[in-house]
């Protein structure tokens, strides 16, 4: 006697909507995981960037600092090597409070040399003393730290 093997044809479709769905949900759910994930990773990036800006502008504020501050690079600074440091904390020209950055840096005499051509000053009896800035800016959360070098003279005798 032989068996027979045979596979019950699909009598009707019920429960195939079922399934469809199921995958449709997967499918969805998949998408939203992704879009989770994406969003998340692109709200990191723009944190970062706001840190980082706000260390590179209170970096280019240090900047701005020394130039009304003459004690930085004036007489009291003119031995090569030297250095005069500055912050932020120190006097309240800037105010960084609302988002808790800070900057500080140094200003260093790097020597000296003619006054430079089409400057107007006597090329003799004037000099053209050479500096060094160095300025850090930080962001207030520790996360981002920019530092900005220039150089700059100073016309003087």
């Amino acid at each position: 006697m032989k068996k027979q093997h045979f596979i019950l044809p699909l009598i009707s479709e019920k429960g195939s909507t079922l399934l469809v769905a199921l995958m449709v949900l997967f499918v969805v759910t998949i998408l939203g995981i992704f879009s989770i994930n994406t969003s998340t990773t692109e709200l990191a990036i723009a944190r970062n960037d706001r840190l980082y800006t706000m260390a590179f502008y209170a970096a280019e504020s240090a900047r701005g600092y020394v130039p009304p501050h003459t004690g930085l690079y004036g007489e009291n600074n003119i031995t090569v090597g030297s250095s005069l440091g500055f912050s932020s904390g120190v006097t309240g020209d800037f105010d960084f409070n609302s988002n808790n950055a800070s900057f500080n840096g140094t200003v260093g005499y790097a020597g000296f040399s003619e006054a430079p051509r089409g400057s107007g000053y006597e090329v003799s009896k004037f000099k053209a003393h050479r500096y060094e800035m160095t300025c850090n800016g930080y962001d207030g959360s520790g996360n981002s730290e920019i530092v900005i070098e220039s150089g700059f003279y100073r016309i003087g005798f």
